[in-house]
């Protein structure tokens, strides 16, 4: 539990609250979803209408400051689009009453606090630094990226799916099914935006700070579509996560975003209480709107100048521009649209697009793949994934809803592609996928780690403090497998397989056993301190946070592994340049016994991202008889290291809408 909270009066006190308003429908809560209240979009809802206006954009900041002033605190707000346009930043004028201060990012360990990547970290909020910024994007980012018509999430559903067990805080149970994803929208990454030309609108946009975990960030829908996201952080200032999610907490910065969500809430049966998880109930918001202040269902005209001011973010967001209007998801001007026919006739295919609605990621051919064969491989994994039962979408029988990318043999984007009303975030991810596969099937993959620049970690006050050697990750692996010749010997790990090797416990969801040779021990381990795949790219975002910070002159270029400490640029080549990823949806690509890329898949569940991801190859093989999934005999779930065999892929079982086999994958 975070410092700033307190455990409240448990189901019968919400009972008690709900029979005090009338009920679950009560006005209050009809008024909260505005538009969205009677709406049933799964997929198809957002035109050219579906965008934040500026003046909507203001309301809910408005909102959100009258809550804040009903709680006599003092935050900091934020707004996005979907695709992660900043359309304002608003610092309530008592945020600084007592001073400069600073945002502390902490996991809050129950065992004292954790040390290294960024932990412990204290980013300055002064007049002119806006490190309280930083924390309230990234979480407006998280609840616009992870959301969608089919499903609503929230930067706390974010913490609870990323920690170490699922649940948080039950004992023996494996690691959140999307760990990892935190360290994704990167600002070091080379697909995703950034805001330095202001003139740039389309996206997807970066994060500051990557996907938030921390409560109090929502997502915001108009008319049964998401539109944008709210992010604030208050009271404190930490920026954490709920470690204890069997009892509710009064989180200060929660209530405030979601009263500025008041009338942009999601559809009740889009929220993520309604979606399930292995059979566990997502946690949506420990805030209710019943505990909303009237003042902030109806709030007073914002006073610039006195109920505080907007906050210029070098590279994000321009006080200057005032409040600002969003974009329209699915139209040009968003930079994702349809594909309408061009390269995926008959998928119902979104695509990415520039400024002036030419395609960012045409099929093309790399180093071995042909344009062809990277057509097909995308085509076919489309058209699994319309075929797919999705996993994390309301309502029930929905068709999975993933963003595909494909990458040459050195990292490079061969193609992307995506299916209708994809979340955001499966982008970026899904390119970390499939780069992940290729780089640890590569034999030369120990090597590129060795070659990378130390990892230096810094004190409270960011000065140097240790510094992580990365071959040792190299070394783990080769001592735990007894192969003197791990990584470098062209086993074909799918993201899955790495991940068994990336976790704090290894075998995972066994709490007695030593961490995996990828990660950080239990103990040192928290959510902002993973292991490896921080470590590499943990001085580029450093980098890009001194430069936010005023300390460099120019920010961190476009690839996060290989920049050393102190410095913006890369010396490594771009096969991960935006991070790895360690949770499923990805596996290598081959030519016969020969690695010719990689293909990852990411948005909806890890089992439906693995099975698009493997399908997708292997009916590109039956079509065309040049490409196939990587031979059986050298595939990662050969090798049992410690005793315990690693997992190539798990597939769904009884996975299509329109057939009833149950074990697609099987014999593949």
């Amino acid at each position: 539990m975070r410092r700033r909270r307190a455990a409240v009066l448990m189901v019968i006190a919400h009972a008690l609250l709900l029979v005090a308003c009338g009920g679950g429908s009560s006005d209050r809560f009809t008024a909260a979803r505005g538009s969205n209240a009677n709406t049933n979009c799964s997929g198809s809802c957002a035109d050219a209408n579906s965008f934040l206006s500026s003046s909507e954009v203001e309301q809910v900041v408005s909102q959100a400051v009258a809550q804040a002033q009903a709680l006599n605190t003092s935050a900091t707000i934020a707004v996005v689009d979907r695709v992660g346009n900043v359309l304002a930043v608003f610092r309530m004028a008592n945020v600084l009453a007592n001073g400069d201060r600073v945002v502390t990012i902490d996991s809050q360990a129950a065992n004292g606090p954790i040390t290294g990547g960024l932990e412990q970290l204290q980013l300055p909020v002064t007049a002119t630094l806006g490190s309280d910024a930083l924390a309230a994007i990234a979480k407006a980012i998280t609840g616009a990226y992870l959301s969608s018509e089919g499903n609503a999430f929230s930067t706390r559903v974010a913490g609870q799916i990323v920690q170490d067990h699922f649940n948080p805080g039950e004992r023996n149970q494996p690691s959140g099914p999307l760990f990892g994803v935190q360290f994704s929208q990167l600002p070091c990454s080379d697909f995703m935006l950034d805001a330095s030309n202001p003139l740039l609108e389309i996206g997807p946009k970066r994060s500051p700070l990557g996907l938030s975990a921390d409560p109090g960030g929502f997502p915001l829908y108009k008319n049964g579509t998401p539109v944008g996201g709210i992010g604030v952080i208050a009271d404190d200032f930490v920026y954490g996560l709920d470690r204890t999610i069997t009892d509710t907490d009064r989180d200060s910065d929660e209530l405030i975003a979601l009263a500025g969500s008041f009338g942009f809430a999601p559809p009740a049966q889009r929220q993520a209480d309604r979606i399930t998880i292995d059979g566990k109930t997502l946690r949506y918001s420990d805030a209710r709107y019943n505990a909303i202040s009237p003042s902030a269902q109806n709030p007073p005209a914002l006073m610039l100048g006195v109920d505080g001011n907007l906050l210029s973010v070098t590279d994000y967001y321009n006080a200057a521009d005032g409040f600002r209007s969003g974009q329209a998801f699915g139209q040009p001007g968003s930079g994702i649209r349809p594909d309408a026919g061009q390269h995926f006739p008959g998928r119902d295919a979104f695509v990415f697009v520039d400024q002036n609605d030419q395609l960012r990621f045409p099929p093309q051919a790399g180093s071995a793949l042909s344009a062809s064969e990277v057509q097909t491989l995308l085509d076919q994994a489309l058209a699994i994934a319309n075929r797919a039962r999705a996993q994390i979408r309301r309502p029930l029988g929905s068709q999975a809803r993933v963003t595909i990318s494909v990458v040459d043999t050195d990292g490079s984007i061969l193609g992307i592609a995506r299916t209708r009303d994809a979340p955001v975030f499966g982008a970026d991810v899904s390119l970390q996928k499939a780069r992940t596969a290729v780089l640890f099937s590569s034999t030369d993959a120990a090597d590129f780690i060795d070659n990378q620049p130390n990892t230096q970690y810094l004190t409270a006050s960011l000065m140097p403090s240790s510094q992580v050697v990365l071959a040792d990750y190299v070394n783990s692996v080769i001592q735990l497998t007894g192969d003197a010749n791990a990584l470098r010997n062209g086993i074909a790990f799918a993201d899955r397989s790495g991940g068994n090797l990336s976790r704090p416990f290894f075998p995972d969801g066994r709490d007695a056993s030593g961490p995996g040779p990828l990660s950080k021990p239990a103990g040192e381990w928290s959510p902002f301190s993973t292991g490896l795949q921080l470590d590499l790219s943990m001085n580029a975002l450093v980098s890009h946070l001194l430069y936010l910070l005023g300390v460099n002159a120019t920010d961190v270029a476009k690839n996060c592994v290989g920049v050393p400490f102190g410095g913006t640029s890369s010396n490594a080549a771009p096969r991960v340049a935006n991070g790895i990823q360690i949770f499923p949806g990805s596996v290598p690509i081959y030519r016969g016994n020969q690695l010719v890329g990689g293909i990852g898949v990411s948005g909806d569940g890890v089992d439906q991202d693995d099975m698009i991801a493997f399908l997708g190859v292997h009916n590109a093989g039956e079509l065309l008889g040049t490409v196939n999934n990587a031979p059986q005999a050298i595939r990662a779930d050969t090798l049992t290291p410690g005793g315990q065999r690693l997992r190539y892929i798990n597939c769904p079982q009884s996975p299509f809408l329109d057939s009833d086999e149950q074990d697609a994958c099987a014999g593949k």
